[in-house]
């Protein structure tokens, strides 16, 4: 990887968007992602290369979140830096020149409105180049087997912060396993542990949204 290349991974990692950017202060005036993956592509560095890089900062400051030494905001910064990125790919993602890794559907299941953890697993596994389709809050099973019909190859991820909402996020896991048994199914959330996860039978427990890209990064292996 050269130089310039591993500049983006940095400015990822960081969440240095743009020049324009504030964020991070050390940073300032410097370019950031979006102006390094437009020069990158100008200057003939392959997409797929690029899109590496970009996983890579976003692996890193996973990474880093999972061990509670960055915090939600640094993880947003580097999901804009990332969003900057994939702006200057879509064509290559359209043209079929880079690939996604898969499909991932994910949503906070029924009575549960809460979506910090639904989106922080989100941007996480978006940045590791799995697509995805979020179905919101308050999702009822049939909204999640809906959306299997629509993406039959998709692993699919199932958030809740409420205790009250533990037996609907069972209900949900049973009737995607009753009807796809092959769909890896990842259940995460504040009241959500191993042992609950291997009760509803879900394939991953995921404590953390780095958890989840690592188990999907495995599965498309």
């Amino acid at each position: 990887m050269n130089e310039k290349v591993e500049q983006i991974t940095l400015c990822i990692k960081r969440g240095k968007i743009n020049k324009a950017s504030l964020f991070p202060p050390d940073m300032k005036e410097q370019d950031g992602a979006d102006e390094l993956v437009k020069r990158a592509i100008d200057n003939g560095v392959k997409p797929s290369d690029i899109l590496d890089a970009c996983m890579k900062g976003m692996q890193e400051i996973g990474t880093l979140f999972s061990q509670n030494k960055v915090f939600v905001p640094d993880l947003l910064m580097s999901a804009k830096a990332m969003s900057a990125a994939m702006e200057h790919l879509k064509p290559y993602f359209q043209s079929g020149e880079v690939k996604r890794k898969g499909t991932f559907i994910i949503g906070t299941v029924t009575g549960d409105l809460h979506d910090i953890g639904k989106n922080l697993v989100s941007m996480v596994v978006e940045g590791s180049g799995w697509e995805i389709v979020d179905l919101g809050v308050d999702v009822s099973p049939e909204k999640f087997l809906e959306a299997l019909q629509q993406h039959p190859e998709s692993a699919v991820g199932l958030s809740a912060l409420l205790t009250t909402t533990m037996p609907a996020m069972a209900q949900t896991v049973k009737a995607i396993k009753g009807q796809n048994p092959a769909v890896k199914v990842l259940v995460g959330g504040a009241p959500i542990s191993q042992e609950f996860a291997e009760k509803t039978r879900a394939d991953c427990y995921c404590p953390d949204p780095q958890s989840a890209a690592d188990y999907l990064a495995g599965i498309a292996a």
